[in-house]
């Protein structure tokens, strides 16, 4: 296995994929079209359940995303571990839109124009001796996206950054939900195509230390709190640091009370599913009425070990520099096909020393009436461990009696659940009811050629449900 270093230096600057950008164009009406249908369909639901108010019967009334294509630049092409192919690549829109909406006891606004930028990653499943060279596509930002919309204004509702901060923020967890790593969306091109070949399984782990930071001056670069009584008084901050990587669950650590310079050491494992991946720090002044903002400190996974794994951060507040600074230190650990390390001891009950993934691809042979069956799969390890795919129902296009998944869940394996935990249940749904089961030990696994089973288990009744079943160590990259 070659260094983190070795790999992490081999990554040079891309070229505009001219091809792309043309074909996109000439495709940028259907496209429209799809997307359109596509954020009304999800959106509207999102709106519904989780804006306060009126703002709850926010819908679309018209979608149009204007003749103003997306375009693609600095594309860099490797090649992954099971013999896809990799593409990263910068996608830049600057749309001219009109998009209006509509609410209860509200007026009406429209969207006008939407900036988009991020850093895209597709992944390419080849077929080989097979017409169409590629099986299936997936397709993720390697992190968060940048979201701009221009509102119109034009019935008077006033407050349109109140709008602005409820839709964004909706939008951007649907794209987070759906496509920011470690999430990917699947597109198909070959219905037989194996998810087993598609899926790319993360890279490893960041072991991730907030260190301290360095608070001078005021805690805001323009002085300002939403607390005038420390405004008044200058009181000494109570420091915490909120720390994310991608979409991936979000970590707090502990406040340090009146302290400029606090010293946290704590430490917290972050699942890598790509290197450039941003490790983001928040950092805030726990307030009874409310943290206050400091600043985020930012550096990418890739950044942080070719600096040797340590690194002081520049704070900005507000898209302006400060004086404060944050210090992150990290290690890298490889997933590997190796056991030995789910049964050591950890420094923390939170460690995590492997990965169970369970592939969920498809289930055939599924009996009963065609207009009644609502089919999924239901993953379960131990009590609290519960997971589910989508539940499918007879819709033209689906082979309601052998319906495909193609879903993937993670476990992070801390200490204590392996050897001697439980079977990993894998069960057959139809509605609410339990219509089969099939349970995969530790043992069967632990034994079993690379730690994988991928194959068809039969969960009876003449059903049988396609899923893969992998145990990861890790081990410390060099």
């Amino acid at each position: 296995m070659a260094s983190i270093i070795d790999t992490l230096s081999a990554t040079s600057g891309g070229e505009t994929p001219v091809f792309l950008n043309n074909l996109v164009g000439l495709l940028w009406p259907n496209i429209c079209v799809a997307a359109g249908k596509m954020i009304k369909e999800i959106a509207e639901p999102m709106f519904a359940t989780m804006l306060p108010g009126p703002l709850s019967s926010l819908h679309f009334t018209k979608i149009d995303l204007g003749t103003v294509p997306i375009r693609f630049d600095n594309v860099e092409v490797t090649k992954t571990e099971n013999g896809g192919i990799k593409l990263d690549l910068d996608v830049d829109w600057d749309g001219e839109c009109d998009i209006d909406l509509d609410a209860t006891m509200m007026p009406k606004l429209g969207v006008e124009h939407i900036k988009l930028r991020g850093r895209l990653s597709v992944l390419l499943c080849p077929l080989t001796n097979v017409i169409p060279l590629i099986g299936a596509a997936q397709v993720s930002f390697i992190n968060p996206p940048y979201l701009h919309l221009d509102f119109t204004d034009a019935g008077g509702f006033g407050d349109l950054a109140l709008v602005d901060r409820a839709v964004r923020k909706i939008v951007l967890q649907i794209i987070s939900g759906m496509s920011v790593l470690p999430n990917r969306f699947l597109v198909k091109l070959d219905p037989l195509n194996d998810y087993f070949q598609t899926y790319q399984h993360p890279h490893g782990v960041l072991r991730l230390t907030t260190e301290s930071a360095v608070i001078g001056g005021d805690k805001k670069a323009d002085g300002s709190s939403h607390n005038i009584f420390k405004r008044l008084t200058r009181d000494v901050p109570d420091c915490f640091v909120k720390v994310s990587l991608s979409a991936e669950p979000q970590w707090r650590t502990a406040t340090v009370k009146d302290e400029h310079n606090p010293a946290w050491n704590e430490t917290h494992d972050f699942i890598v599913s790509d290197h450039d991946q941003i490790i983001e720090a928040d950092i805030q002044d726990d307030d009874l009425a409310g943290s206050d903002d400091i600043g985020i400190a930012a550096t990418t996974v890739k950044q942080l070990l070719l600096a040797g794994g340590r690194q002081e951060l520049a704070v900005r507040h507000n898209e302006q520099e400060t004086d404060h600074k944050l210090t992150v230190s990290g290690k890298f650990l490889h997933l590997v096909p190796d056991a030995t390390s789910l049964s050591e001891d950890s420094a923390s009950p939170t460690d995590i020393l492997g990965l169970l993934t369970v592939l969920v691809a498809s289930v055939r042979g599924i009996t009963g009436k065609r207009e009644d069956l609502q089919p999924s799969v239901k993953v379960t390890w131990g009590d609290n461990l519960a997971f589910r795919t989508a539940i499918k129902t007879d819709a033209p296009g689906t082979d309601i009696e052998n319906p495909s998944f193609d879903q993937a869940f993670r476990i992070p394996v801390t200490a204590g659940m392996v050897p001697g935990g439980a079977p990993v249940r894998i069960a057959l749904m139809d509605k609410e009811e339990e219509r089969g089961v099939v349970e995969v030990s530790l043992e069967e696994l632990l034994a079993a050629p690379e730690l994988a089973m991928q194959q068809d288990f039969d969960v009876g009744g003449g059903a049988k449900v396609r899923a893969g079943v992998y145990l990861r160590g890790t081990k410390l990259a060099e």
